[in-house]
């Protein structure tokens, strides 16, 4: 199965062509802003690199969030813009999941999502023990320490400092950024349904203008 995976949740543009458990190629750029310009050019180098045409692909995959909702709107209107054209399913994956994917023991994928809070889930060898959730940093502290037993620990994610001490010890994984290529692989074990929709857990910042 040959796989397009992209991620434009979480500071990079990141693109991989995946197929039965090689990556083929895989391309990233750290960003803010800036996704709209890269992507497409980005899709066609790494299926350049990996000698594939467009219709060689039989599946898209996507992260939906949570994340910069700029970033996650130009993902998935990409990538379900190019299903569509291609007529191939379209697979979306939590950005969350993503992060904490093949990762042993007790994982908890923390995102700041700025002004006091984080988005947050946790792990058990692979198994969500809760779902994706918009916390106040305090709140997401309690819940941590309600689901950890003790034992080896991680912490992965931009919000990873802010719950260092709730998890003593735990290896802390600050930089992550979701693998396109792990995308691909959580979104080849899924069975193909409706388009993704984004993974929304808190309103946007922008305000419209007189409201």
């Amino acid at each position: 199965m040959n796989i397009l995976a992209l991620d434009t949740c979480v500071g990079a543009c990141s693109v991989a062509i995946w197929a039965d458990g090689r990556t083929l190629a895989a391309l990233r750029e750290p960003m803010v802003r800036g996704h709209q310009e890269r992507l497409a050019e980005m899709a066609a180098e790494a299926l350049s690199q990996a000698g594939l045409a467009p219709a060689d692909l039989d599946r898209i995959a996507v992260t939906v969030g949570p994340g910069s909702f700029t970033g996650l709107r130009v993902g998935l209107a990409f990538a379900k813009g190019l299903a569509l054209a291609l007529s191939r399913p379209c697979v979306g994956v939590g950005t969350l999941e993503a992060l904490a994917h093949g990762r042993p023991g007790f994982v908890a994928a923390v995102l700041d999502a700025r002004r006091g809070r984080v988005y947050l889930q946790a792990f058990v060898d692979g198994r969500a023990v809760m779902a994706p959730d918009a916390l106040d940093v305090e709140v997401a502290a309690a819940r941590l320490a309600e689901l950890w037993r003790g034992g080896p620990a991680q912490l992965v994610g931009s919000g990873a400092p802010l719950l260092a001490e709730v998890l003593g010890g735990a290896e802390i994984e600050a930089g992550a950024c979701p693998d396109p290529a792990v995308v691909a692989e959580i979104a080849a074990g899924r069975a193909a349904g409706p388009a993704p929709r984004p993974l929304y857990l808190r309103a946007p910042d922008a305000k419209i203008a007189g409201a």
